[in-house]
């Protein structure tokens, strides 16, 4: 696990941080909030290894033997609570991994740190009993919670921690550390950190994964010859799509930023802030060729389809009209 350096975006909360550190104020209990692919599990695994380092600086040393034991998760006193059910985190889960094991000493460290992921997945069972151990936390412990959804979690229990929200990132940062860190081109890069939409979790898995890029090039192949296009391609793309069903959410998301792009352009005639920008031929030919009303039209009726789709209507019946209302607007 690398240090603080390596937190994209989050340089409010690692300064915040890294000062608590230095002075020696680190409160007892943390909630990290915000979606996933934040940095919460990532930033609190810094914090734990930071406060365990032999070297007690504001970052890990990476060489100590706390730090190469964290870096394997073998340390005995960073505890991360699993739970089985994929759904819920239950009370004989946090008693038997949080509750009960906080009363045991450290075993080779100043503290005994605790990782909650997925913390608002606590049954309330669960989250009273976590409750009545930050009542009366012995002093060498610490308890980090994190969470997709913050209200989840018990106000008695929010009430009594520290919260650190992870923020999205700006698209520009989430490019250039698609650039630099995981070397994806940069035409790539930009389309990865507008989908991401700031979070550069979403963005890194999305770049290195491959198959998201095959999907933006496909999308691309459908949509540069959508304008009137003869029934026998319409229903092509319906079959398509339809072998594609698991990835329609991506590709609905595409076909937004494909014709936001292309309103965009028509309405300012800008080049520097597409998404598709290696695609400009297309996207002034389609601007040319399609009203004001007729791109909000075919925005409008991507979102009814998300809608749609969600309410387990005919998967191939609802892609058939989308494209019907693209052809024609």
């Amino acid at each position: 696990m690398p240090g603080f350096d390596s937190v994209i975006g989050l340089e409010e909360v690692v300064d915040y941080l890294q000062n608590i550190i230095k002075s020696d104020k680190v409160a007892q209990t943390y909630i990290f909030y915000g979606e996933k692919g934040t940095g919460k599990k990532l930033l609190s695994g810094i914090l734990a290894m930071t406060l365990q380092c032999e070297k007690h600086g504001i970052e890990p040393c990476l060489e100590c033997s706390s730090c190469k034991k964290a870096e394997t998760r073998n340390h005995p006193d960073i505890i991360t609570v699993y739970h089985e059910k994929p759904a819920s985190i239950g009370i004989d889960e946090i008693r038997a991994q949080l509750v009960d094991d906080i009363l045991i000493r450290p075993e080779c460290s100043p503290y005994k740190i605790y990782i909650v992921p997925e913390a608002e997945k606590m049954t309330t069972q669960a989250q009273n009993a976590l409750l009545k151990t930050l009542e009366d936390l012995p002093k060498y412990a610490k308890i980090f919670l994190l969470t997709d959804n913050v209200d989840m979690l018990l106000p008695t229990i929010r009430s009594r921690c520290v919260h650190l929200a992870m923020r999205l990132v700006s698209e520009p940062k989430v490019k250039k550390y698609l650039m630099d860190a995981c070397d994806v081109p940069d035409y790539y890069a930009e389309l990865d950190a507008a989908y991401a939409q700031g979070n550069i979790g979403k963005a890194r898995d999305i770049a290195t994964s491959g198959e998201f890029h095959s999907r933006v090039d496909t999308c691309v192949e459908i949509l540069s010859r959508s304008y009137h296009m003869p029934m026998v391609q319409v229903n092509d793309c319906v079959k398509r799509l339809t072998e594609e069903k698991a990835d329609i959410d991506e590709y609905l998301e595409l076909f937004t930023m494909w014709f936001r792009d292309i309103l965009l352009f028509k309405a300012t005639a800008e080049v520097d802030k597409l998404v598709f920008r290696r695609q400009l031929d297309m996207i002034k030919k389609r601007a040319s060729q399609s009203s004001y009303e007729g791109l909000q039209e075919i925005l409008n009726a991507i979102e009814k389809v998300k809608t749609r789709l969600k309410s387990n209507v005919n998967f191939e019946l609802s892609i058939e009209l989308l494209l019907l209302t693209i052809r024609e607007n």
